[in-house]
């Protein structure tokens, strides 16, 4: 549950972040380098990571499309929340769960969720 958890703040947050640089979501891409500042990933880990979340928008536009709501989801968002947790070092997965957290904290108060 605490895995689903995280994956749904990181997408809310990636969505609000999207939201406040007024697009109506980021890309894969954008997402994977926010995630590469945020972590410190290596060039190597942002590739994989870019590919883990193309397939999972694409996996989640298909559920949508289809008349899927979030609930639907749901596996393939922690699908790719279990594929990104494997590719980061220990410390970086601390960092990933601590950045999830606080974009849940901004989003419960009201704020985006954005990095700085």
């Amino acid at each position: 549950m605490k895995k689903f958890l995280l994956m749904c703040c990181f997408v809310i947050g990636i969505t609000a972040a999207s939201h406040a640089q007024g697009g109506n979501r980021m890309s894969p891409e954008d997402r994977a380098k926010a995630m590469q500042t945020q972590l410190k990933l290596t060039d190597d880990q942002t590739t994989q990571i870019t590919a883990i979340l193309k397939t999972s928008a694409a996996k989640r536009d298909s559920i949508k499309n289809a008349g899927g709501d979030r609930e639907a989801m749901r596996p393939v968002m922690m699908e790719a929340n279990q594929k990104i947790q494997a590719i980061l070092t220990p410390d970086q997965q601390t960092a990933y769960k601590q950045w999830m957290a606080d974009m849940r904290a901004k989003m419960q108060n009201g704020g985006g969720a954005g990095g700085n």
